[in-house]
């Protein structure tokens, strides 16, 4: 999600967001939203246009296309067609662009099944995602690795 792409982190959040919405997983839903929404032009009101209709977002053909291919991913793998492909080529993504969205629109079928599965709490409170994409944005998705105090052992 953070690492070298010529899709913004922005927009790999948004499609993370859109297939959480599309799978009601609210955990992964709400904090993406927010991950998106601090990296993005329009902020909350954008990805949540995105999320209800993404066909009259206000987004670049491009991404329009991207996020089909994420709709259809999150249905199955086998529903992405070569219409799919062609159109988001059309619209100007790249290869890279196309696997980036396919890997994301499915790793985040498969973490939504996995956060809901283990009954996750989603905090109503939209102030404590929006503290965690400021850290999200500073550190990216890196967890501190537990070691000695710095100069010392």
């Amino acid at each position: 999600m953070r690492g070298p792409s010529t899709l913004t982190p922005g927009e790999r959040e948004l499609i993370a967001a859109y297939v959480s919405g599309r799978n009601d997983c609210r955990f992964c839903l709400l904090s993406h939203t927010a991950f998106a929404a601090a990296q993005l032009p329009g902020g909350t009101e954008l990805v949540d246009q995105v999320c209800a209709d993404p066909g009259h977002a206000p987004v670049s053909p491009k991404l329009r296309a991207l996020l089909a291919i994420a709709a259809a991913v999150q249905k199955s793998g086998l529903k992405v067609t070569p219409d799919d492909v062609a159109a988001a080529r059309a619209a100007g993504a790249t290869d890279p662009e196309i696997h980036d969205t396919v890997l994301i629109a499915a790793m985040f079928s498969m973490l939504n099944r996995y956060v809901d599965g283990l009954g996750a709490i989603a905090p109503e409170n939209p102030a404590l995602y929006a503290m965690q994409a400021q850290d999200i944005i500073a550190h990216g998705y890196q967890v501190p690795v537990p070691g000695p105090p710095p100069g010392g052992s």
